[in-house]
């Protein structure tokens, strides 16, 4: 059988999906795209069985067939042709020739027996148990990549090792933690009748990061997956099935102690307290006074050490706390947008608060910090 499809068209779709295919793998079936055509419609799947992309365009095409082919050797030759119509004629020997006006090129290709089966969500009136939902696609990359950073990547807390999404009556709630740091954002603008909570694996939460833009996108939900729709473009992924430890209950009610401080100054600072804090803690020291904190770390195996005053407006008494210059560096790096921060405190050994000075309409964050201890 043979199809048309123009290098260029083809190249956007197969770029979509591409992330789908696994760089390493036990299963080499899953080092290729799966091709079904059906009526005119191709379309594209990838898989490395956490997560599924799939894409579809129209073709010009004789019959319908589907078949596995090598995906990163066929999305390397596209990309680097010209803008120019492709034939692609299926061989009963196991061969894929493509033809252009300037060249031919030979690609092996595998029944589609072997390739896995692809989830799918159905979205019917009939479908029970699924939920949805839609959000602008800039909006979703937003809150993801403002709290994905804080997931764990320790396989014994398999709960944490991917972003909460929940439901509940004030809105979409995305919170990520690794017991070190986490971040609790919500979205009041997606208001639903949902009371659940899914946790998307991170591999989903990073491929779909990539391929977010400002499309509005449609979500599914189930108990076993979640789907991400983009127009022609479809992610899903299975969720953790595993229960999501009470981030409530670790966020402190009695952080008296406020201290505000200009995030860009704060944040330049402990990036030049990182180059004298450099063994596994990467400890820093604040010590907070009523207009000035004065940060220090030191490496003495390295015989270096630095500090530096930064301005700020703290209301509570004179308070030494260290912290992790690299989990510090990441909170402050996810809310570099804020012009102003304010750090809520209790004491030296008690998770402290950050949260912008402005608050919005529609949208609060809340990061949390453990502290290091002090050895002074």
């Amino acid at each position: 059988m043979e199809f048309k499809l123009n290098s260029k068209e083809l190249e956007k779709h197969l770029s979509k999906v591409i992330t789908g295919v696994p760089t390493k793998t036990p299963m080499t079936i899953l080092e290729n795209f799966l091709f079904e055509i059906t009526d005119g419609l191709l379309t594209i799947y990838a898989t490395d069985l956490e997560i599924s992309l799939q894409t579809s365009l129209n073709v010009v095409s004789d019959s319908n067939t589907k078949i596995v082919v090598p995906a990163h050797l066929l999305f390397n030759v596209v990309k680097t042709l010209k803008d120019t119509t492709i034939q692609f004629k299926v061989q009963d020997n196991g061969k894929l020739l493509l033809t252009t006006n300037t060249g031919k090129y030979t690609l092996s290709y595998l029944e589609a027996t072997e390739f896995p089966d692809i989830p799918s969500i159905k979205t019917d009136e009939n479908s029970k148990d699924i939920n949805e939902f839609t959000i602008q696609g800039s909006e979703l990359k937003e809150s993801i990549d403002k709290t994905s950073f804080a997931m764990s990547r320790e396989e014994m807390r398999p709960a944490m090792m991917g972003t909460l999404f929940e439901f509940d009556f004030d809105g979409l709630r995305f919170v990520a933690t690794d017991g070190h740091k986490l971040v609790n954002l919500l979205n009041k603008k997606i208001t639903t009748k949902i009371n659940q909570q899914y946790i998307v694996p991170e591999r989903a939460i990073s491929v779909l990061s990539k391929i977010l833009d400002e499309r509005e996108v449609k979500v599914y939900l189930s108990k076993t997956h979640v789907s991400f729709r983009l127009s022609e473009l479809e992610l899903i992924t299975r969720v953790i099935g595993q229960k999501y430890p009470d981030y409530a209950s670790v966020i402190p009610v009695e952080n008296e102690f406020a201290l505000k401080v200009n995030t860009k100054e704060l944040s330049d600072a402990i990036k030049r307290m990182m180059l004298f804090s450099v063994s596994s803690i990467r400890k820093v020291k604040f010590s907070i006074k009523k207009d000035f904190i004065n940060i220090s770390a030191e490496e003495a195996s390295l015989g270096a050490a630095g500090e530096e005053n930064v301005p700020c407006e703290y209301t509570g008494d004179d308070l030494d706390i260290g912290f992790n210059s690299a989990f510090l560096n990441d909170i402050l790096n996810h809310i570099s947008s804020e012009n102003e921060i304010v750090f809520k405190l209790h004491s030296p050994t008690k998770a402290v608060i950050v949260v912008p000075v402005e608050k919005k309409e529609n949208y609060e964050v809340t990061m949390l910090l453990m502290p290091v201890r002090l050895n002074n």
